[in-house]
């Protein structure tokens, strides 16, 4: 059973310190799928802070036992694959990767880089859309790959997670050692460590929720206006002091606030002291199926009835306790160099009628077309190996990456369907990892009140992007552009971003894309903060002031201090 090997007092958050911020930090994602590939400790209800000094003494240590944590400098071997992460067009060049294995050498690392003043960045499992922890100001990278502990804590009744267990790791310890998961992302090689706090969804979430409405705490390390770095609890445990920096967590994204160094897992109605009832339980077995409609049988009207057929479905099967929330699929219509549409589907076979549910569905999607799909597979398979089920997610960091997210309300409008169309059929432009990733969203997702948690999109039925991945840094230029005016296009009514509005509710923190600050892309006259956060950027940045007032977490698109 983990207990903090920390001391705690009780003291409040010091007098905020505001000072402006830029550049470094981490962020997220659960990416890509089918026929493409690409694509966040101890809380208790008593809270408190750790001093550097004293955390430095206690907790377990690197390997070695030594006082210094693993460290990487340029001329070691393994400072190739350490400095960058899975997107291969960021690779960074710091003077050192720290390779923490504790809260302790945590918190030793951050002071030393305070005192120094050294740039930090900290990454879990590299998975980051923009250059966040590559960017060529930062000194020191703090890897948390290493901390991958998965337990239960008897005394919190909540699982402990590590941020740098990947999602794979998470499913695996959880469902053979107590039955349970977390209804987190598809992407097996994604860390916990920013996935959890950036609000994590997957293909189990319109049946049991984000990955952050089961988070019951956090353990972080902060610098305080002092200039001191501290291990923090925080719990959603109304008479906890230190509760908004837990809310900031549930949504709020990587790079902002600390150092997340545990999270612990429970679902709010979870009652009783057995670990098996603490989170949900994941189906018994799953139905997949992958179907794909040819290019070549694809008119522009029967490309747009298949949008629309998509869209209508989901807008009329969403409600948060829809029988259809036991379906999650796909939709990728890839550019037309690919060859087809593909839709890769997942339904729990413990639902009543799940074969007959997806079959219907698929049946609607494409009713009407003229044109039948071809089956490329359909199976049934135990709920654990659907996991690592390729249809949803293809783990491979050899890739380059770009991707803009959206949250819609309702179906695509016909704008967005003749934009998408034309930018997926143009001839001038040939990648068959270009495509729109239309996921399944809504059901229990849409349970929770916006102002809940730190994520505010709580009545969206889809969440997609416009996305390319590709191989050669010759290529970049023309991928990256194909994504941006393809988003461009698909909401010129809006400023070429997802403006909220009755159709669209704005973008997903953990598809971080910097030009959703730049004028040339976004012309909305939104920030980029509002189309993440919404009215909760506010209260956010009040979190930021109280917990990193110096600023010392920063990047591109962090959190400013209020």
């Amino acid at each position: 059973m983990p207990t903090s090997a920390l001391p705690t007092d009780s003291s409040p958050a010091p007098a905020p310190v505001r000072r402006p911020a830029e550049g470094t930090g981490v962020r997220r994602r659960a990416f890509l799928s089918g026929t493409a590939v690409a694509g966040g400790a101890l809380a208790a209800t008593a809270t408190g802070l750790a001093p550097a000094a004293a955390a430095a003494r206690s907790g377990r240590r690197s390997a070695g036992a030594g006082a210094i944590p693993l460290t990487v400098h340029p001329a070691d071997q393994r400072y190739a694959d350490l400095q960058r992460g899975t997107n291969q067009r960021w690779v960074g060049s710091p003077e050192r990767i720290v390779l923490a294995t504790s809260t302790a050498d945590v918190v030793q690392t951050v002071q030393q880089a305070v005192d120094s003043g050294k740039r930090l960045a900290v990454r879990s499992g590299g998975h980051c859309y923009e250059n966040f922890t590559t960017h060529p100001d930062i000194d020191i990278v703090l890897d948390l790959s290493r901390m991958d502990d998965i337990s239960y804590d008897e005394h919190r009744r909540a699982f402990c997670v590590q941020p740098g267990a990947s999602l794979g790791r998470v499913y695996d310890r959880l469902y053979k050692g107590w039955g349970v998961y977390l209804p987190a992302g598809n992407c097996p090689t994604v860390a916990a460590g920013g996935h959890i706090q950036g609000g994590g969804y997957g293909s189990m979430s319109r049946r049991d929720g984000l990955a952050v409405d089961h988070l019951y705490g956090i353990e972080i390390v902060v610098v305080q206006a002092n200039g001191t770095a501290r291990a923090v609890t925080a719990t959603r445990e109304p008479d906890d002091p230190h509760r908004e920096l837990w809310w900031a967590h549930t949504g709020g994204g990587g790079g902002n606030f600390g150092v997340v160094t545990r999270y612990w897992l429970r679902s709010s109605d979870a009652r009783g002291s057995d670990p098996s009832t603490q989170l949900p339980t994941p189906p018994r077995e799953v139905w997949l199926s992958e179907v794909a409609w040819p290019w070549e049988q694809l008119t522009e009207a029967r490309f747009a009835r298949l949008m629309r057929n998509h869209g209508d479905w989901h807008a009329r099967n969403s409600a948060p306790h829809s029988p259809h929330t036991a379906l999650f699929s796909q939709l990728k219509p890839f550019h037309k160099s690919a060859g087809a549409v593909v839709l890769d589907s997942l339904a729990d076979a413990g639902a009543p009628g799940a074969e007959r549910l997806l079959q219907r569905y698929i049946d609607e999607v494409g009713d009407g077309l003229g044109a039948r799909p071809q089956v490329r597979q359909y199976r049934k398979v135990p709920w654990l190996h659907a996991t690592q089920w390729p249809g949803f997610t293809g783990p491979d960091p050899t890739v380059r990456f770009k991707g803009k997210s959206v949250y819609a309300r309702r179906t695509y409008t016909d704008a967005q369907i003749t934009a998408a169309y034309r930018h997926l059929t143009r001839d001038d432009f040939h990648n068959s990892g270009a495509l729109l990733m239309i996921a399944s969203y809504g059901g229990a997702v849409n349970r929770v009140a916006p102002d809940a948690t730190a994520v505010p999109q709580r009545d969206s039925v889809l969440k997609y992007q416009v996305v390319s991945v590709w191989n050669d840094a010759a290529d970049d230029e023309a991928n990256i552009t194909w994504v941006r005016e393809c988003y461009r296009d698909m909401f010129a009514a809006t400023g070429g971003v997802p403006v909220p509005n009755e159709t669209n509710d704005g973008c997903f923190i953990n598809y971080a894309d910097v030009d959703l600050g730049d004028p040339r892309w976004n012309t909305s006259g939104v920030p980029w903060h509002d189309l993440y956060y919404k009215g909760g950027y506010r209260r956010l940045q009040k979190v930021k002031a109280a917990w990193d007032p110096t600023g010392f977490f920063r990047h591109a698109q962090s959190v400013q201090p209020a």
